[in-house]
């Protein structure tokens, strides 16, 4: 079996960032793949206002169309529920022998409040997401001493900047993929008040 990163999130739109930082991922840890894995409702944002998960799903296939080292699961979106890391590891576990959960740096710190974290530690390899902009290393944890922290090639890129820039009617050129940009534009997505 193959082992493979899991890269959950809301990516509302994705961007060149995260497509970046995956692909610096899968080099550095030498992974057969990386699933991009949009959440339903994300436990940590349950009151933000997203696009609709077809909208972020189209988006993720869109741009990694012909990429083969790149997949994309609905798994969390057709559960229509929050999405816990836990329960998807599970199912994936079920799948993959070894599997390694790529999040953000600023995540392992409140790493503790996600539902079964030692669960999630048995489960996964988590891998965090350094960059050369990251603060150092202050609070320590059993979650941070367990965690695999990785500095990578990622370019710092705010999904938020990109809704408020398409909503004040400014270009996102270079920020999303192409076709990723045309999805937006042709289906009016962040034109309401955000």
């Amino acid at each position: 079996m193959s082992k493979i990163g899991i890269f959950g999130g809301t990516f509302d739109p994705i961007h060149h960032g995260h497509l970046i930082t995956a692909q610096s991922v899968k080099e550095i840890r030498n992974l057969d793949k990386i699933i991009f894995i949009p959440t339903y409702i994300s436990p940590h944002k349950t009151n933000v206002k997203t696009s609709s998960p077809d909208d972020r799903l189209n988006m993720i296939k869109i741009s990694i169309e012909g990429v083969d080292f790149f997949e994309v699961s609905d798994y969390e979106i057709k559960k229509h529920d929050v999405s816990y890391t836990v329960d998807t590891l599970r199912e994936f576990k079920k799948h993959y022998d070894e599997i390694e959960l790529i999040i953000g740096y600023d995540n392992i710190f409140k790493f503790y409040t996600w539902k079964e974290p030692d669960e999630i530690m048995k489960l996964a390899r988590v891998i965090v997401l350094k960059r050369k902009s990251s603060q150092p290393v202050e609070f320590i944890d059993k979650y941070v001493e367990q965690a695999t922290f990785v500095q990578t090639r990622g370019i710092e890129i705010s999904a938020t900047d990109i809704r408020h820039r398409v909503h004040q009617g400014l270009p996102i050129h270079y920020l999303v993929p192409k076709e990723v940009e045309k999805y937006i534009l042709e289906h009016k997505l962040y034109t309401e008040e955000i």
